[in-house]
């Protein structure tokens, strides 16, 4: 099984902590279409046949696209690949876009064309949190948003920010409280961070904007998992909550070294042993697409670089890291040399090695979740020799 990711890079307005690609630029929407669903053609062959599972339209707001168009996008992709019966196919929307029409008869649109699954990007319920980030909806919309959204679709994510300058604890409870009023089976929580380049950086750096307290982020995501567990939610990955049935299929696939194809400026793609990565310019990609010419470069991955992101990826689940795998994948020496570097980390009760059905699993502890990627960094292979 394979999934398809369709990056859909176009935005109302920039939010200050966002380093995606996307345009404010709608100029050239039909152009860029025509690209996607050309590159959709010329890469048919990539997934060597295998069915799809999940198609994803992530972005920037695949929200901005109206649903005939979506429906184009998806159309291509069952013309060019074998598609799953029961396939998730996932959109992100922003309220702003839900609420700026006929929100009954846009989500109605949405499971005309196929989508059984959105992903609303809330971040907060409070208008300062979406003031200081620059969103573009206000509290008012994300909540009116939700009321008719969860009528008309049982499959829905949000996303929300926590580590906020000035969102206290209390606050922060508030916001969890409110999602859950709604009875969402998915949550997708992130810290604040701030990214290089970015106008949060700027503002940061000018003191307009308090630095966000890495304490105060910890802290708050104890708080958030906590109260998901009491709800019912699983922890499946350092910044996902699924209700049992409620897993993203999409997300799961990354995680797990499924294959995907990413469609669109800046989208990535992995097939297990290449990945490749599309240019981040919507000029450059519409002009190379036009002359049937693919805008990416590609790199095959070392087992140093395959052994290394295997490692990221697992510690961040509830899958862990399997022993067994290393062994048979990498080589001997590789697992001799995770148990070894992570002694340390085991011993501090940051790592656990479990015995799962007879496999080894190397895991992070409850104590060691919000650390995951630093721990797994310190378990990477550096050095030029590979074990």
């Amino acid at each position: 099984m394979a999934g398809i990711y369709i990056h859909i890079p176009f935005c109302r307005q920039a939010c200050h902590y966002c380093d995606f690609h996307f345009s404010t630029s709608m100029k050239h929407k039909e152009e860029m279409i025509a690209a996607l669903l050309t590159e959709l053609e010329l890469r048919k062959e990539e997934l060597g046949g295998e069915t799809v599972e999940t198609i994803y339209f992530g972005g920037g707001t695949p929200s901005r696209l109206q649903p005939k168009e979506l429906h184009r996008l998806i159309t291509g992709v069952y013309e060019h690949f074998p598609v799953a019966e029961s396939i998730e196919l996932t959109i992100e929307v922003n309220p702003d876009d839900l609420v700026e029409t006929d929100t009954e008869n846009l989500l109605q649109e949405y499971k005309n064309i196929g989508v059984n699954r959105l992903s609303i990007g809330i971040q907060s319920f409070r208008e300062e949190d979406l003031r200081l980030m620059n969103r573009a909806h206000n509290a008012k919309e994300a909540l009116k948003c939700l009321k008719v959204a969860t009528k008309h679709f049982d499959n829905i994510s949000i996303d929300l920010i926590y580590g906020i300058p000035g969102l206290s604890d209390a606050a922060w409870k508030e916001n969890i409280e409110t999602a859950l009023s709604f009875n969402i089976p998915h949550i997708s929580s992130y810290a604040l961070t701030v990214e290089p380049k970015t106008a949060l950086e700027h503002f940061i750096k000018k003191g307009v904007i308090e630095d966000p307290s890495d304490e105060q982020a910890a802290a708050q995501f104890a708080l958030l998992t906590a109260a998901l567990k009491d709800h019912g939610f699983v922890h499946y990955e350092l910044s996902n909550f699924g209700k049992p049935g409620y897993f993203s299929l999409n997300n799961s696939a990354y995680w797990q070294g499924k294959k995907y194809l990413g469609i669109g400026p800046s989208a990535h793609s992995y097939d297990g042993v290449t990945r490749s990565w599309n240019i981040a310019s919507n000029p450059k990609y519409i002009k190379s697409l036009a002359s049937r010419q693919l805008p990416l470069e590609r790199e095959t991955l070392t087992s140093k670089d395959r052994y290394n992101e295997y490692l990221m990826t697992g510690l961040r689940t509830i899958w862990g890291v399997s022993l067994d795998r290393i062994s048979r994948d990498f080589g001997p020496s590789f697992m001799d040399y995770l148990l070894e570097q992570s002694t340390a980390h085991r011993r501090d009760g940051f790592l656990i090695i479990t015995d799962e059905d007879g496999e080894q699993i190397l895991k992070t502890t409850p104590k060691g979740k919000f650390l995951a990627d630093g721990l797994a960094s310190d378990l990477f292979l550096i050095n030029l020799q590979e074990p």
